[in-house]
C-alpha cells in the first residue's frame, strides 16, 4: 500500500485545521494584550471591553444602553436589577431598570438582526472569510408558571421539569463556539424540526458555500438527512456502534487502535463512516474493563 492510499484510509484526526489556526491566532492576540497590562484599575475591565466592543464592530449600534449591558454581562453576569447596582457602584452610571426593560423590547424587535450581522461578519473575518463548520444544538428553558401560552408549552424537558411551561432554544455556532444564529420555538415542538429552517435561513442570508453541518444524532432523523442531502449540504452526525449492522460492528472491532487517527468505511450513496480513537478513550475503556472485572470478582 503506497503512502497516499495509506493516508486516505487512515487520515489524521484534524478536520478543521484552518479554522483551529484562526482560533489560535485570536487567543494569542488576547494573551498578547493581557500580557501588556501592567496595572489593573477599577475601570480596567471596562477599558478593555470598550476596545473589544468597537473592534468587533458593535459600535455600529449607536445606543449607550446596549454598550453598557454588553460590557456588564461580560464583566459581571447577573440579573437586570443587580446590573443596575453594578453600574452604579463601580462606574457611577445611573441606568434606570425600567429603561433596561424597554431597551430589551427594542433589541428584540429589530436590533437583534444588526447584532447577528455584526457577529457573523466578525466570525467570518476570523476564519479567513469563510465559515466552514456549523454546529447546531438545542436546549429547553422552563418557566416558574402554572399556565401555558402561545409560546410557553409543556413538553419534553432536558432539565426534568416536565410540568413547567418551557420554550425550545436552538443555537447555531461556528468552530470555537462563536454564536451565529438562534431560534426560539414552542416548548412542545419536536426539536428535530427546528434545525433545517434555521440552517436554511442562515445559509441563504449569508450566501454560505462549502460548509459542514454538525449535529447530535437525536436531531438527525431520516427526514432531516434526506433534506440535507437534497440541498447538497455536507454533514457529520454522531453515531452509536450498537445501531450499525453486524458487518459494520465486526469491521470496527477489527481496526487497529491508532491514537488520533480515523479509519473510513464506505456505506455507499456518498455516506462514509469515520471511526476515531484517542488515548483518552483508550484509558477510559481500560478503566471500564477493570471496573467490570472488579465487580465480577466481588
Amino acid at each position: 500500500m503506497d503512502s497516499k492510499e495509506k493516508s486516505r484510509r487512515h487520515p489524521q484526526l484534524d478536520l478543521y485545521g484552518e479554522e483551529r489556526e484562526a482560533c489560535d491566532r485570536e487567543r494569542e492576540e488576547v494573551r498578547r494584550v493581557l500580557s501588556n497590562v501592567s496595572n489593573i484599575l477599577l475601570n480596567g475591565c471596562d477599558l478593555i471591553l470598550d476596545r473589544t466592543f468597537d473592534r468587533i464592530g458593535f459600535n455600529r449600534i449607536d445606543d449607550d444602553v446596549f454598550r453598557k449591558l454588553v460590557k456588564a454581562r461580560l464583566a459581571y453576569p447577573t440579573s437586570k436589577a443587580a446590573t443596575v447596582e453594578y453600574l452604579k457602584n463601580h462606574f457611577d452610571e445611573d441606568v434606570d431598570l425600567s429603561k433596561i426593560y424597554r431597551y430589551l423590547d427594542k433589541l428584540s424587535d429589530h436590533q437583534h438582526e444588526i447584532v447577528q450581522d455584526i457577529s457573523v461578519r466578525h466570525t467570518a473575518k476570523l476564519f479567513g472569510g469563510n465559515i466552514g463548520v456549523l454546529f447546531y444544538d438545542v436546549t429547553t428553558l422552563y418557566f416558574e408558571a402554572d399556565n401555558e401560552d402561545d409560546l410557553r408549552k409543556t413538553g419534553f424537558s432536558k432539565e426534568g421539569r416536565h410540568s413547567n411551561p418551557q420554550i425550545i432554544l436552538g443555537l447555531l455556532v461556528s468552530l470555537g463556539g462563536y454564536p451565529l444564529a438562534y431560534c426560539i420555538h414552542e416548548g412542545n415542538k419536536y426539536e428535530g424540526h427546528t434545525m433545517l429552517p434555521t440552517i436554511n435561513e442562515f445559509v441563504s442570508k449569508y450566501g454560505l458555500e462549502n460548509f459542514v453541518v454538525v449535529a447530535d444524532s437525536g436531531l438527525m432523523n431520516n427526514a432531516n438527512i434526506a433534506e440535507l442531502e437534497a440541498h447538497g449540504y455536507k454533514y457529520i452526525i454522531g453515531a452509536k456502534i450498537k445501531n450499525e449492522s453486524q458487518e459494520v460492528k465486526n469491521w470496527i472491532l477489527e481496526q487497529p487502535k491508532r491514537d488520533w487517527q480515523m479509519v473510513e468505511y464506505d456505506k455507499g450513496g456518498g455516506r462514509r463512516l469515520l471511526v476515531g480513537y484517542t488515548e483518552d478513550r483508550a484509558k477510559k475503556d481500560a478503566y471500564n474493563r477493570e471496573k467490570g472485572i472488579r465487580r465480577l470478582e466481588k
